[in-house]
C-alpha cells in the first residue's frame, strides 16, 4: 500500500487541477466572429471589450456595409452574429433560412447627420440649398442604409436632382466619412455616431425626412448552438452596452 506523503498529495492535487482546467477551459472562454455595420464601429469595439472583461469570451469584429455582409453570409462566411445597419438584411437572412428567427431584435436606431470638418460651414438645410460646394459624400444607397437615408433626405427637400451631379459615393458609411475627413468632399451625410467626438460643423437631420434607421442584430444559424454568441446578444441588450450605444448618439428601441 502506497504511503500518502505530503509530496504525493501535492502531486495528486496538481494533477486534478490540471484535469479540471482542461475541461473548464473551452467552456469558460470562446471566440466568436461578428459582422458589424461600419457605422457601429466604435460602439462595437467598446462593447466587445466590456463583454470580454465580463465573460472572458472574445468577439472578433469585422466592419463593412450591411449589403456586403449579407452577400458574404449567403456565401457561407464564418460569422455567427450580424449587427446590421438596417432591419431589411436580418429579415432576409431569416427568410433565407440562414438566421434564427426569434433572435432578431433592434439594438439601436441610427441618426443621420450632415457634417463638414470646417467650423461654421454646415448651417442646416440652408447649406444644401445654397449649393456652394463641389462635392458631397454619401454611402452607397444600395449597400448602406445611411446612404439610402441621405437620398431620401435630399428628395424630401426637393434637392436631389440639383445635388446629384456633386455626389461622391463610398462603399460604406465609413468611406463616406473618410471622403469628408480627407478633404475629398467639403461635406457629407454620415452617421451621427461617427462624429460623436469630431470637430467641425454638423446638422442633425430631422428624422421626419427619412425612414427610421432600425439597426437589427440577428443570430446566424452557424451560431445557433454557440453559448458565447448567445451571451453576446444578451449582453448587447444589457445596461452596460445600452449606455455605450446611447453615448454614441443612437436612440434605443423600446424594451420588449
Amino acid at each position: 500500500m502506497m504511503k500518502l506523503t505530503r509530496r504525493t498529495l501535492l502531486a495528486a492535487g496538481l494533477a486534478l487541477t490540471g484535469a479540471l482546467s482542461v475541461f473548464a477551459g473551452p467552456a469558460s472562454a470562446d471566440e466568436i466572429k461578428v459582422a458589424v455595420a461600419a457605422n457601429f464601429t466604435e460602439p462595437a469595439k467598446q462593447i466587445a471589450a466590456l463583454f470580454k472583461e465580463k465573460t472572458g469570451h472574445e468577439a472578433v469584429l469585422s466592419f463593412g456595409s450591411s449589403g456586403q455582409f449579407y452577400t458574404q453570409i449567403t456565401q457561407d462566411a464564418p460569422f455567427v452574429i450580424m449587427l446590421s445597419a438596417d432591419d431589411e438584411r436580418p429579415k432576409k437572412l431569416v427568410a433565407d433560412g440562414l438566421a434564427v428567427p426569434e433572435s432578431r431584435f433592434t439594438y439601436a436606431i441610427g441618426k443621420l447627420a450632415l457634417w463638414s470638418k470646417t467650423d461654421g460651414y454646415v448651417k442646416g438645410e440652408e447649406t444644401l440649398k445654397a449649393n456652394a460646394f463641389a462635392k458631397i459624400s454619401i454611402a452607397n444607397p444600395a449597400a448602406a442604409p445611411y446612404g439610402a437615408a441621405a437620398i431620401e433626405t435630399m428628395k424630401a427637400l426637393n434637392l436631389y436632382d440639383t445635388l446629384q451631379p456633386k455626389i461622391v459615393q463610398g462603399n460604406s458609411i465609413a468611406q463616406a466619412y473618410q471622403f469628408v475627413d480627407t478633404g475629398n468632399a467639403e461635406l457629407g451625410f454620415v452617421a451621427l455616431s461617427q462624429i460623436a467626438n469630431a470637430g467641425g460643423s454638423r446638422w442633425l437631420v430631422p428624422q421626419n425626412l427619412y425612414t427610421p434607421i432600425l439597426q437589427d442584430a440577428v443570430l446566424l444559424k452557424k451560431g445557433a448552438d454557440n453559448a458565447a454568441a448567445k451571451a453576446f446578444l444578451d449582453f448587447l441588450t444589457g445596461p452596460e452596452a445600452r449606455a455605450v450605444i446611447e453615448k454614441f448618439g443612437y436612440a434605443l428601441a423600446t424594451a420588449g
